[in-house]
């Protein structure tokens, strides 16, 4: 199975977590994080909205089911696969995890830090950089986005 076509299944995961969102509220973004042996072992979807609380984005409430599991902060090895691309606070907890790779669906020109308007992953000043992946099904992940801030009963 080449590269492209597992980013694509495991987008799909993520998508579906991104879908979930939605039946609380909340931005649909979803992500998936990968073991280096190709097994999940960690889901996140936004849920600021549920929780009252402005951390709680997909990729942190992946990051922290990941490492209660595995019980290491440590993350290397792993992939993140998440439907949006990640924000400054993500990208931050993405290095602090050590997570060596990043595939994102939709690129955030607002907020981005993995490549449009920062690249926190990829900045040569920090001691750690992630590899990016993206645009991985990114006319899906982007067309959630579009429908849900397209209808005002469903923002936040």
């Amino acid at each position: 199975m080449s590269q492209g076509t597992e980013h694509s299944e495991w987008m799909q995961r993520a998508i579906a977590e991104a879908e979930a969102a939605l039946a609380t509220g909340d931005v649909p973004v979803g992500a998936v994080l990968i073991d280096d042996t190709g097994a999940v072992i960690a889901t996140g979807r936004n849920e600021r909205e549920l929780l009252s609380d402005p951390t709680a984005h997909a990729e942190i409430v992946a990051i922290r089911s990941a490492t209660t599991a595995r019980g290491d902060w440590r993350l290397e090895g792993c992939t993140l696969v998440v439907t949006l691309e990640p924000c400054v606070m993500c990208a931050g907890a993405i290095l602090a995890a050590r997570v060596p790779v990043v595939v994102f669906g939709a690129w955030d020109d607002k907020a981005g830090a993995s490549g449009s308007v920062y690249d926190v992953l990829r900045d040569r000043r920090l001691q750690h950089r992630v590899e990016v992946f993206a645009g991985v099904e990114e006319a899906a992940c982007a067309a959630m986005l579009t429908d849900f801030f397209a209808d005002p009963a469903r923002r936040p």
